[in-house]
């Protein structure tokens, strides 16, 4: 392949040279000791809290030109939401990384021994995968979870961030990694910055070097990163998730974690997009749910059952709620029980039990993250396993659905795949494992042909070493 390729503006270094550095240094990471890569986690938690200014005035200038493209109808209100950093946020970034050098180092660990036969041993150890290359849209904190995790886990990162996000990301990188090569042990070239919408495409065409693809962002996004290269790719089209209230659920802990669910932080992925009534009890819960929905501004789109219920004259002390809902709640449409809005939206749909709320979640939902309110533990156990999605939740809101919040320090992605990996994926998702084979002057023949010696095949309690 040209060195040419993907040339960047001003005779900066190349796609393909970026590659080729980062394929170089993550033979070393990969041999980083624990105590290297910890140190240089701590020194890019600290280089973050002292660059704090520097940081939220690069955000400034990212937020100023996002907030116009909104106004003129060119970027999504939730787009400019994710984009935003404050001194809260700035907290969670040195937080995640601090968690991050707190958990075991994954790399290294014997994950099974087993004697092929007296002297010859075979070890399955976990390593690196490699390279990593994340392409994220709008979220600047991404930058520094990514970066922290695959230094962790002795994986190379190529970065691409949003052209929203520039300023934010360019800073972000600056500080990552600059603490990173003040550390010995921790090599140059381990971290790279894309710099435009150009070098993504050529970074989809770069198997010889990109072990694995992470892409974090809208459907479209995530597909055409999937239908355009060879690469593996790790992650999630879209977070269509519901939470299911059951005719045995306590229905303030019910109101409680749908609020929640939809409210809290509506631009995410885990947040919720559906929420399914069991029928015994719609009449009773949606008036009040529907009410305390719109008093915080979410435009509700309901089935005709809840437009129905919504607007009838039963419950006379909710007929207040029921002349404004029925002013106010619109017809749901089947598009909508497809729609990750990641805005103030939300559908609603009355279902007939559990079975119903099963087979609507599997149909429409994307394999992300559903929940069930409900004091029935059958009827809960049913749901968590007949629910098809990398994350159920039994009384809990879907949001807790995160890296950062499951203990794994921070997440490079939540992936809705079956293999390698699932759900939020942290340190133990950027892992793989290679086998490692020890003898003395052993040679197959002997275990050949009518006189073959047998393999004993003994499980080992020991750990790889040499």
């Amino acid at each position: 392949m040209s060195e040419n390729v993907g040339a960047g503006v001003g005779g900066g270094e190349s796609i393909v040279q970026k590659a080729r550095r980062a394929n170089i240094a993550a033979v070393k990471l990969a041999n980083a000791t624990t105590d290297e890569k910890n140190r240089a986690l701590h020194r890019i938690a600290d280089l973050v809290d002292t660059n704090r200014e520097r940081i939220l005035a690069a955000n400034d200038k990212d937020v100023e030109v996002a907030s116009g493209l909104t106004k003129a109808g060119k970027m999504s209100a939730s787009l400019l939401e994710r984009l935003k950093l404050d001194g809260a946020k700035i907290d969670e970034m040195i937080k995640s990384v601090q968690d991050v050098a707190k958990l075991d180092d994954p790399v290294g660990k014997t994950m099974s021994a087993i004697e092929l036969d007296t002297g010859l041993e075979l070890f399955q150890v976990s390593c690196p995968i490699g390279v990593i290359g994340a392409i994220f849209e709008s979220r600047p904190d991404v930058l520094v979870q990514i970066s922290s995790l695959c230094l962790k886990t002795g994986n190379a990162v190529m970065l691409k961030g949003g052209s929203e996000a520039q300023n934010s990301n360019e800073v972000l990188f600056d500080v990552v990694s600059e603490a990173a090569s003040a550390t010995d042990g921790i090599p140059d070239g381990w971290i790279q910055l894309l710099e435009t919408r150009e070098e993504v495409n050529e970074m989809l065409k770069l198997n010889e070097y990109i072990d694995l693809l992470v892409p974090r962002g809208s459907e479209q996004f995530v597909k055409y990163i999937q239908d355009n290269s060879s690469i593996m790719v790790l992650g999630h089209s879209e977070g269509v998730c519901h939470v299911y209230v059951d005719r045995d659920a306590d229905l303030n802990m019910a109101e409680d974690v749908c609020y929640d669910a939809k409210v809290q932080y509506p631009a995410v992925c885990n947040a919720a997009e559906t929420l399914l009534v069991d029928s015994p009890i719609a009449a009773d819960f949606l008036p009040p749910m529907v009410d305390r929905y719109q008093q915080a501004g979410v435009e509700v789109r309901g089935c005709s059952k809840t437009l129905e219920l919504l607007a009838s004259g039963e419950h006379n002390e909710k007929q207040r709620h029921k002349i404004k809902q029925a002013k106010q709640a619109k017809q749901a449409s089947e598009a909508d029980w497809h729609t990750e809005y990641n805005d103030l939206i939300i559908s609603i749909k009355v279902v007939d039990g559990v079975d119903e709320a099963i087979e609507h979640i599997n149909r429409y939902g994307s394999g992300h993250t559903d929940a069930i309110v409900t004091a029935n533990e059958e009827t809960a156990l049913k749901f968590m396993r007949f629910v098809d999605s990398s994350s159920v939740m039994h009384n809990a809101s879907t949001r807790f659905s995160d890296g950062f919040r499951y203990g794994k320090g921070a997440e490079v992605g939540i992936s809705t795949n079956k293999v390698h990996a699932r759900g939020p994926v942290g340190l133990e998702g950027l892992v793989i494992y290679k086998y490692l084979i020890v003898g003395k002057g052993h040679v197959v023949a002997p275990y050949t042909g009518s006189n073959a010696k047998a393999f004993t095949h003994k499980p080992m309690s020991k750990q790889f070493s040499l």
